[in-house]
């Protein structure tokens, strides 16, 4: 079966993004990393699935049906009406950085099960995308366990964003070894430097690194802002950097740049020369750099019109 589409699987939730630096006030926007990529590939006219479960309140009903305008998939999307959709609130630093403020999640336990998993979702996939999001839930860990098994032998590459808010998570060794676990399996895998130190316990990039090296994994990409980013290929190091712009909220740059990794992939495969790397990572960079000059995350996610305005 041809490999015409991309599927992510993780929560939706609500950002409660501070609407200035005082982070009093908010303006909310429909978001999560899995959603923010799955509306960020859409954007670039990749096909998208997205696997969540959303409740029958106005939230759920406001998640699906802003999903469905943005063309992303639900065709394997869990619909429990209990549900409620997390919120996250963001607050604003001075220079557009921004910090996760608090979590708010009231119903942790509905949780998308292995058995509502439908194996043929991943027949027509070229990439399965997950992050560490919903890993602290042991239901929602054995779910993404159990998809990247189906993905893995329907012949989808594994891409991971390790994406780690540690609040969520019960202590740091747990953190750490459960993203870790996936590292055999992944093709993709997209981090920053604070979490690739984390991760690795090592005390700089390349001793880090040196440590991702032994999983064989085919593309390594170590994010570092306005610096740009560190791509590893056949343990090689390769830095690209980022053009300067106007930033007005990093929110959602990170799901920019692995769109744009993704949408690279699924259209040409994990680059094999150091001048396609170069071209896929660039474009990625291009993405992230555009989205931090909106604010929010899926509402700044770039459209391919767009991607010349820099």
């Amino acid at each position: 079966m041809k490999k015409s589409q991309v599927i992510t699987y993780g929560d939706a939730f609500v950002d409660y993004i501070a609407k200035d630096t005082t982070n009093e006030t908010y303006n909310i926007h429909l978001g999560g990393a899995a959603l923010n990529i799955a509306v960020g590939l859409s954007r670039l006219d990749v096909p998208t699935q997205l696997i969540t479960v959303t409740g029958e309140n106005e939230t759920g009903k406001f998640a699906r049906r802003e999903l469905l305008k943005e063309g992303v998939g639900l065709e394997y999307a869990q619909k429990i009406p209990e549900k409620q959709v997390s919120g996250v609130y963001v607050h604003l630093l001075p220079g557009g950085e921004r910090s996760f403020h608090k979590y708010v999640d009231e119903t942790p336990d509905i949780q998308v099960k292995k058995s509502q998993v439908d194996p043929e979702a991943f027949l027509s996939a070229s990439i399965f995308h997950i992050s560490s999001g919903t890993m602290f839930h042991p239901v929602a860990l054995g779910t993404t366990h159990h998809s990247v098994k189906l993905a893995k032998s329907a012949g989808a590459l594994l891409s991971l964003d390790v994406n780690i808010r540690r609040q969520r998570w019960e202590n740091e060794e747990q953190c750490r070894n459960t993203i870790r676990s996936f590292f055999p399996e992944v093709d993709i895998l997209k981090l920053t430097e604070e979490e690739l130190l984390f991760l690795t316990k090592a005390s700089c990039m390349e001793a880090g690194i040196a440590y991702l090296v032994q999983f064989d994994i085919p593309l390594i990409l170590v994010t570092v802002g306005e610096s740009g980013t560190y791509a590893v290929q056949n343990q090689i190091i390769h830095h690209f950097s980022v053009e300067k712009v106007a930033t007005v909220d990093t929110t959602g740059a990170g799901d920019a740049f692995m769109a744009g990794i993704l949408r690279y992939v699924h259209i040409k495969g994990i680059p094999s020369t150091v001048a396609a790397l170069s071209d896929c990572v660039e474009f990625a960079n291009r993405l992230g750099a555009l989205a931090t000059t909106k604010q929010g995350a899926m509402t700044a996610m770039p459209r391919l019109v767009e991607i010349d305005s820099l």
